[in-house]
């Protein structure tokens, strides 16, 4: 987003929203006041304007080094004022889906409450301190300004490569309205082989007890024609009760989603009183232990694609509103496309929910990676454990099992967890009816079945300066010899479990063609030190080539995925002293 249309946003003024019977969603987007301050105390002055979603770093006039430990401010502060011009219906929510780092809200001078994970929704009961009538509603949401903020027991995506932690509402803010029987959670289980759709839900009832019966639609999005219906026994609901409820919808001539044909439905469900609208795709996923692949509806599938770091492109120069733009984000997608890829790792973090909502369109199966990246066990925090993981985890799955796209569960990137994580996934595996796999980076895997293990067969970083092995040389013809097998860690082999190869090759160049911080050396001792821009490209795309088709030909592994279609470039310098240590290849973003 340019300046004048960033200016366009701050202009906006919030209308008063009306609320009908049933369940409205109010979207809280736009223009914020923004101030920073301390973590205890809310601004007496609100002096900037800031578009949400987005990061601090955009506000209007801009604060100075954003994403740096500062002595300046402890936080960030955003401040909305907007108006319902009804009475407050049974259920009133706020729904912050990812902020960093932490979020504390008040409404109309009131603690709400707090919610510390930043890659997570937080839901807020604000039902009591909400006016309605046309009155207006001051709402306002502190958030760490920086990873610090947050106590040791909270992941706070760690980077090694990272050098700003830039805070901010990242991703949507809702208010939803309802009335009861509320419908508060769903969960969409495929069932291919049946030709139907399993739904999983719980329904909150108010103070009044009642009796009601469940209709469910179910719609092609393309053509709108229903090919599903079905209305639930009746259903007795005691006051203030919470109630489980599963049924079935049969599908008529069902198509299966695939990334080669992303096919998706629509599942309308409504208690008469509250409906919720569910897009989905009909398919199933695992991996075979026997073959070492993986399955995409009962059919073997090979996973060809590349790797997301949203938060490291969040500290790019040339990011701005990005990622933020559904036209920009669904040309991304599109133009990984013509790569003939058909998976994508959001690799360590997760993109704003928009992303996933275009992978469904577009057709990609995604490895969403949870934010967690140590290395050795030496790294870990020694009060991270698996309670509050599995917490997180938990929020996790429930914001995203309903994606067609999202297909694997990766607990974490080349970290040595000291069996926390592994205990997390444990802890919470079961919560997914459809039962995706499980990555659990560098650790041993939680089970030794319909999981994989992922592997960085990184050769030529044999010729690193700080290289730990005893082999400091590799060329393109070593790969005659090369063990054909994706390289694992000693602790994983005696799982025998299906590997995903996706990060290779160690010849990073920016984007302006000159090497990275990691890359610097291999390229003088493969083309020497006065090698031109040009040569260095030519050689990374032919290494990159003969790697991918060496890999992929073998037949060993369950996927490649190249490392990576977006993250930063930071060739260093005086406005960006840190070099960076990897980047991707984009020359136009």
């Amino acid at each position: 987003m340019n300046l004048f249309s960033i200016i366009l946003c701050l202009l906006f003024v919030t209308p008063a929203f009306t609320a009908n019977q049933g369940r409205t969603i109010i979207s809280l987007n736009g223009t914020w006041d923004i101030a920073e301050g301390s973590m205890m105390s809310i601004p007496t002055r609100f002096d900037r304007r800031v578009v949400v979603p987005g990061l601090a770093d955009l506000a209007i006039p801009p604060f100075d080094d954003v994403g740096f430990e500062n002595e300046q401010r402890e936080a960030f502060w955003y401040r909305k004022v907007f108006y319902i011009n009804t009475d407050i219906p049974a259920f009133a929510v706020l729904k912050i889906h990812k902020a960093k780092y932490g979020t504390l809200v008040y409404l109309n001078g009131e603690l709400i409450g707090e919610h510390l994970p930043c890659f997570t929704p937080g839901y807020f009961d604000v039902r009591q301190a909400l006016k309605g009538k046309g009155k207006a509603n001051e709402l306002i949401i502190r958030v760490g300004a920086h990873r610090t903020s947050l106590p040791d027991s909270i992941p706070s995506g760690w980077d090694f490569e990272k050098y700003r932690y830039i805070p901010g509402i990242y991703d949507n803010v809702e208010l939803i309205l309802t009335v009861a029987p509320h419908i508060q959670t769903v969960q969409i289980v495929p069932d291919i082989a049946a030709k139907a759709v399993r739904v999983v839900s719980k329904l909150v009832n108010d103070n009044r007890s009642r009796n009601i019966t469940i209709h469910y639609t179910v719609r092609e999005v393309e053509s709108r024609t229903v090919v599903g219906s079905s209305v639930s026994e009746r259903i007795s609901l005691a006051t203030n009760q919470t109630a489980s409820l599963d049924d079935t919808i049969p599908i008529r001539n069902c198509h299966l989603w695939t990334p080669d044909d992303p096919f998706l439905y629509e599942l309308t469900m409504s208690s008469g009183a509250d409906e919720v609208k569910i897009r989905f795709g009909m398919r199933t996923f695992r991996f075979d232990k026997a073959s070492g692949l993986g399955i995409l509806n009962g059919k073997p599938y090979y996973l060809r694609g590349t790797n997301v770091c949203i938060y490291r492109f969040f500290e790019d120069v040339a990011r701005c509103y990005k990622p933020w733009q559904k036209g920009w984000v669904k040309r991304l997608h599109q133009q990984f496309k013509t790569m003939h890829w058909n998976a994508i790792r959001y690799c360590i973090g997760f993109p704003p929910e928009l992303w996933y909502d275009i992978a469904d369109e577009v057709g990609f199966i995604i490895q969403d990676e949870f934010p967690i990246w140590f290395l050795g066990e030496q790294h870990w925090p020694a009060s991270l454990n698996s309670k509050e993981i599995a917490a997180e985890y938990s929020e996790w799955m429930q914001e995203r099992w309903n994606h067609a796209c999202v297909l694997i569960w990766d607990a974490q990137n080349e970290t040595m967890s000291r069996g926390e994580t592994r205990k997390a996934i444990l802890a919470v595996k079961d919560l997914d009816l459809s039962n995706r796999p499980w990555d659990n980076g560098w650790d041993i895997p939680a089970t030794d079945d319909n999981a994989c293990l992922e592997s960085h067969p990184y050769l030529f970083c044999k010729l690193w300066d700080q290289y730990w092995g005893n082999d400091r040389e590799f060329k393109l013809s070593d790969l005659a010899t090369t063990n054909p097998m994706p390289m694992i860690r000693d602790e994983q082999v005696t799982y025998k479990l299906p590997v995903i190869i996706n990060e290779y090759a160690w010849l990073w160049l920016n984007r302006d063609g000159t090497p990275t911080a990691l890359t610097k050396s291999i390229y003088e001792k493969l083309i020497g030190p006065q090698a031109s821009i040009p040569a260095m490209r030519y050689y990374y795309a032919r290494a990159i080539a003969a790697l991918t088709e060496f890999w992929r030909c073998h037949r060993q592994a369950a996927g490649v995925l190249h490392f990576c279609g977006l993250g930063y470039s930071r060739p260093g310098g005086r406005e960006r002293p840190i070099a960076g240590a990897t980047s991707d290849h984009w020359a136009d973003l």
